[in-house]
């Protein structure tokens, strides 16, 4: 997987010009003595004896303490001078060097910047490769910011050794919540060596171990490690395709974790019985505001006569995409779907089921009322499937819908996306719309182009159309350059360029 593929796929996740460090960077120049205070500082009349006790007694005493003034104040021109040349500002409690394309000088240079900041409480230093083999030069230091609570090393290219290092080094941060380690293969097998020092009561929220390569022992691992995780709120394993083998001693861990509010298992390698295990557990999570188990091929027929996600009453997302489902999953997940009121997120894309069985999510479609974002790409749609939406759409069940995704639905229709443009106008809080074709194909347009233009008019907050491959008539192309120009160039047509 190539570098841009994953950032694109982390979420959260890493912005090159984010800004960046600590209050006390700046904060400490306060601490300085300003010009002309230090006679009336020394001065007995001016003074309680409090104040006197802190009076250096020799020149000597009074040279030292100068020195540690100028020593302070040129650090802090020299920290400044480091962030600029990074293109970096200051950021309260914060350092932020993600994706900066450090040296080995610039990470010397960082760990200077460590006694100064005494109230750090973020690093971020992912995508930087040379943290790979040098990253004991920070951890030897650690202990100067032992209020750090948030630690993210993703795609550092880590060794064995900085592994074991930061395993040691992480029984200095106490207050640490967040541990983000994703996209560092050399994590695998040797997880237990980095989080044995989490004990009962550990103020952990965030784990993310993305791509990490973890093994089946690490899974049994992380169940037998849960339990002890009481403010777990983030757990993020995904593409981690061993993790399937020990998801019993996953599942098993996850009841004890009643605070989780987002689980991600995306590209795990999970089963049917994973599915089973996984519903036993949902019982106890009764937090969860997000669940990814998409692209585990092997999990389709799952979720067949399973109960515990009907349990899931704050859902708001779930993204099953690209998991073979059955007709009968998509039938269980109706029964469930009508339970969970507070659903925004349906992301069933690449699920061929679906097409010629839309039907089957009526009841969904019409009672999740909350519903923002709905995902069918790829599902082999056919035009009645579309036809049901538009009436769904008309009797007003997905008002609050902003996102809708229908490409790669090459089986519609012009009559279908006749009646679906019809309706189109309907929903007011629209913002992205995607009815692109397969790339192997090219269809042209139909008079349904001149429905979805009409429709747009009527969409104040619509700013993003896909529709690639579909390609227009001279005249038509003129209509869309006439739409342009009526006061409605904020709206993206992407097209990839008409043919």
């Amino acid at each position: 997987m190539s570098r841009t593929e994953k950032k694109s796929s982390s979420d959260e996740e890493t912005t090159p010009q984010a800004p960046l460090v600590n209050e006390s960077i700046r904060g400490s120049k306060s601490r300085f003595p300003k010009a002309g205070s230090r006679k009336e500082s020394i001065d007995p009349k001016t003074t309680d004896s409090q104040s006197q006790n802190k009076i250096p007694k020799t020149i000597s005493d009074l040279a030292k303490t100068l020195t540690s003034e100028t020593e302070l104040g040129s650090r802090m021109e020299e920290n400044e001078w480091f962030l600029q040349k990074l293109g970096r500002k200051a950021v309260n409690k914060c350092l932020d060097l993600n994706n900066c394309r450090l040296t080995a000088a610039d990470v010397r240079e960082m760990v200077a910047l460590l006694p100064s900041l005494p109230d750090l409480e973020k690093l971020d230093i992912s995508w930087n490769d040379v943290i790979g083999g040098n990253l004991h030069v920070f951890t030897q230091q650690m202990h100067l910011v032992s209020k750090l609570k948030i630690l993210r090393l993703g795609s550092c290219r880590l060794t064995a050794e900085d592994v074991r290092a930061l395993g040691e080094a992480l029984k200095v941060l106490p207050e640490l919540e967040e541990l983000n380690l994703s996209w560092n293969s050399k994590v695998g097998g040797n997880l237990p060596l980095i989080l044995q020092t989490l004990q009962e009561g550990s103020k952990i929220q965030t784990l993310e171990f993305v791509d990490c390569s973890l093994t089946s022992e690490d899974g049994v691992f992380v169940g037998q490690l849960l339990p002890r995780l009481q403010n777990l709120e983030v757990l993020d394993l995904s593409i981690n395709r061993n993790i399937g083998g020990s998801l019993n001693s996953i599942a098993h861990g996850l009841k004890s974790t009643s605070n989780l509010k987002v689980l991600k298992l995306h590209s795990c390698g999970l089963s049917q019985k994973s599915v089973k295990l996984l519903d036993a557990a949902f019982r106890y999570l009764r937090e969860l505001r997000t669940l990814d188990l998409s692209c585990n091929k092997e999990l389709g027929g799952g979720f067949e006569d399973t109960a515990g996600l009907a349990t899931l009453e704050h859902l708001e997302g779930l993204d099953l995409h690209q998991c073979s489902l059955t007709a009968d999953d998509v039938l269980s997940l109706t029964e469930a779907s009508i339970h969970l009121p507070a659903l925004k997120i349906v992301n069933l894309s690449w699920n061929k089921c679906i097409g010629g069985n839309l039907k089957l999510l009526l009841e969904t479609l019409k009672r999740s009322m909350s519903l923002q974002v709905l995902r069918l790409s790829s599902c082999s749609l056919v035009t009645e499937d579309v036809a049901l939406l538009a009436s769904v759409i008309q009797t007003g069940h997905l008002a609050r819908l902003q996102k809708l995704d229908l490409s790669y639905n090459d089986s519609i229709c012009e009559a279908g996306w006749t009646i679906f443009c019809q309706n189109l106008w309907l929903l007011k809080e629209l913002t992205e719309l995607d009815i692109s074709l397969r790339p192997s194909t090219f269809r042209k347009c139909g008079q349904w182009f001149r429905h979805l233009l009409s429709a747009v008019t009527k969409l104040p907050k619509i700013t993003e159309i896909g529709m690639k491959r579909w390609l227009l008539s001279a005249s038509q192309e003129e209509e869309l350059q006439g739409f342009d120009q009526d006061q409605r160039s904020s709206i993206h047509f992407d097209h990839g360029g008409f043919q």
